[in-house]
């Protein structure tokens, strides 16, 4: 019995090792991607602005639109910022919290930003003119790309005016980038997982080995005993 428990512990200790194998080449291949996406951000040089205080701020060191864009990124989207990895020494932009700040920065200002809209001849529908030819001043109020009225020929021009090719692509790659930092975290959590789960069942194994052992080996310890005394 003791010799098929040992076994059991060896097959355990293997087992371990394999985890703690899984465990390295996880930790290998999300340090390779860590450093992929490190060497992207820094291409970029795309930085935040923090002002004296270690505060977000824009160029001129006032917190108010700051608060805005932080307030979009954690009430309106719900995301569960990362103070710690808001680094005024580090300002580049390289971590989920970082590129997903930068993303709603890019945000904030499309949904509130202006724009000409030029109609070059009346708009007649239904026999009717909908919108006179001329100029006007558009102010875009918190739409986003699917929020505009198409039918209305002033927010079918200013659409595509304000929400640009140029922000529509910097919105997803700043998405991407957000989503590649998260799953680098994630994988160092299952790196740390496998090993964490490979230890525990080396110990376990090698506990199981030493038990059965030192049982064996009392086991086979002769015993003497006193021999009777001759009357």
């Amino acid at each position: 019995m003791n010799k098929r428990l040992q076994r059991v512990g060896i097959v355990l200790v293997v087992m371990g090792f394999v985890f703690f194998a899984a465990g390295g080449y996880t930790l290998y291949k999300t340090q390779q991607g860590a450093t992929a996406l490190q060497s992207f951000s820094a291409a970029q040089n795309v930085k935040l602005t923090y002002n004296a205080d270690g505060q977000l701020a824009d160029s001129k060191g006032d917190t108010t639109e700051a608060t805005a864009i932080m307030g979009l990124l954690a009430n309106d989207w719900g995301y569960s910022v990362d103070k710690t990895e808001l680094n005024p020494n580090d300002p580049l932009v390289n971590t989920p919290s970082e590129y997903m700040y930068q993303m709603a920065t890019i945000t904030y200002h499309t949904l509130h930003a202006k724009t000409t809209v030029t109609i070059p001849e009346d708009v007649v529908a239904n026999g009717q003119v909908v919108t006179k030819a001329g100029t006007y001043d558009f102010v875009n109020d918190g739409r986003y790309w699917t929020g505009f009225d198409r039918s209305d020929p002033i927010q079918a021009a200013a659409r595509g005016q304000i929400w640009t090719p140029t922000a529509l692509a910097l919105v997803g790659q700043l998405g991407v980038g957000s989503v590649t930092a998260s799953a680098l975290t994630i994988g160092l959590g299952v790196a740390a997982l496998f090993a964490l789960v490979g230890l525990t069942i080396v110990i376990t194994g090698l506990g199981l080995v030493w038990a059965t052992r030192a049982t064996t080996e009392k086991v086979l310890v002769p015993e003497f005993k006193q021999a009777a005394s001759p009357a």
